[in-house]
């Protein structure tokens, strides 16, 4: 039997169970069947991810991380991941700087912890051509009885974003399934079920590719308020109210000039440290 020393952290419920590397190598596992294996919400820890930093050096960023679905797959990017991987990696001092360069799978991003606690993310630029979402298709989709006008955005990792006046978690419990292996996302896709509160709040509730209903998704939140942008629903400057709370998020991009940068701003707080037998 062995022990590793894991940490659970959330972002506004949105739930990770994080490991040096060096406690990964006690297991001896491949790093899809350990993130089931934690991530079960009956026989592990429970968490709709997991992340282990990688240190080693490479000539592109400060550090690395390996992301993992609760499923086993892999994901290019997680927004709330990322909050919750900065404070992580600055607080045991594995990098040495408030504001620094992670490679993921979607590129290089760049978190900021900040002063009152909260962690700010430089999600980098969202990705609108269908072909890199990846989307293939029309912009709208016949879900059993319910039709619905989509629009497709990547933020390293594919999006479906619904507008509503309808309960959004309602429709992401029964829909997001179907729109998940949709075929017009030959990736899958994450959903977003959206509904506009004013110019500068939405309520938002997703259903994760890999996941499922989660409490909150980061790179969703960004996707969403982009799709508001470019819908004409939504300021610049956006409260996403959460299943499990709210995060801002800043892009200034619109249809005629995309290449603009989109800002995550949220909370990134821990759950427990413990030793964990396998």
């Amino acid at each position: 039997m062995t022990t590793i020393k894991i940490t659970k952290m959330q972002g506004c419920g949105n739930d990770f169970v994080i490991l040096d590397y060096s406690e990964y190598e006690k297991t001896n596992l491949p790093m899809s069947e350990l993130a089931k294996k934690l991530c079960n919400r009956n026989f592990g820890v429970g968490a709709d991810g997991m992340i282990i930093p990688d240190t080693k050096p490479n000539d592109q960023t400060d550090i690395a991380w390996h992301f993992y679905n609760s499923d086993g797959t892999t994901a290019q990017m997680c927004g709330n991941g990322m909050r919750c991987f900065a404070k992580y990696v600055y607080d045991k001092k594995l990098v040495d700087k408030k504001e620094f360069s992670v490679k993921t799978l979607a590129g290089v991003i760049r978190p900021e912890i900040q002063e009152n606690g909260t962690v700010k993310v430089n999600m980098g630029t969202p990705i609108l051509e269908d072909a890199k979402i990846p989307f293939c298709g029309e912009k709208t989709v016949q879900i059993r009885d319910k039709k619905f006008d989509i629009t497709p955005v990547s933020m390293g990792n594919p999006h479906c974003i619904i507008f509503t006046d309808e309960d959004p978690m309602s429709l992401a419990q029964n829909y997001g399934p179907d729109m998940e292996k949709h075929p017009y996302f030959p990736e899958k896709t994450n959903t977003e079920f959206v509904k506009v509160v004013s110019r500068n709040e939405i309520d938002m509730r997703v259903y994760e590719r890999g996941c499922g209903i989660t409490l909150a998704c980061g790179t969703g939140a960004c996707a969403s308020v982009v799709a508001c942008v470019l819908n004409n629903l939504t300021e610049s400057k956006v409260k996403v109210n959460l299943l499990g709370g709210a995060v801002n998020v800043e892009w200034c991009g619109n249809r005629e000039n995309p290449n603009q940068n989109i800002f995550l701003i949220g909370p990134a707080e821990y759950s427990f440290v413990a030793d964990y037998m396998l």
